[in-house]
């Protein structure tokens, strides 16, 4: 594997790390509590890290690269949108139609974290259903009490 930045890693392409990232993978879905250990020190390993990982180590396995990116929980409306991949000027119009709640400390709005992944998981959801409701086939017309009329 290789580092770039300190945040993204590459997989491996020539296969060495391989083993070692599956066997790591297979203990992380396995279904009981991991225990980091280093030296005299132990920990179990939280569940919401642990997802984390596993979703790592399976990207990795799967040759794709991984970016891992500190937030802060307060986001400018830059970061925000960076986040939503918008632009910022939209951003600002979801914050007046109060689609996302935010705060003006000063002079510049600030943004929560988790209104913002909230904001994007409830689009996800609407975007789900929408395609859902539209890959359903259409009822027929003649069950529904309505009439087909030919020339």
């Amino acid at each position: 594997m290789t580092t770039l930045l300190d945040q993204t890693v590459l997989p491996d392409t020539d296969g060495g790390d391989a083993q070692q990232l599956d066997a790591l993978l297979a203990v992380l879905a396995a279904d009981q509590s991991v225990i980091v250990r280093a030296g005299e020190h132990s920990a179990e390993l939280p569940e919401e890290l642990r997802q984390i990982l596993r979703t790592v180590l399976s990207n990795l396995t799967q040759g794709t690269a991984v970016t891992v990116e500190p937030h802060r929980t307060m986001l400018t409306t830059q970061e925000a949108a960076d986040i939503l991949g918008i632009t910022r000027p939209t951003l600002v119009r979801l914050l007046t139609d109060n689609e996302i709640p935010f705060t003006t400390p000063g002079r510049h709005r600030r943004v929560q974290l988790t209104d913002v992944l909230a904001y994007q998981q409830r689009m996800r959801t609407q975007r789900a259903e929408a395609l859902t409701e539209l890959a359903a086939p259409d009822p027929d017309p003649t069950e529904a009490g309505g009439f087909i009329t030919t020339r």
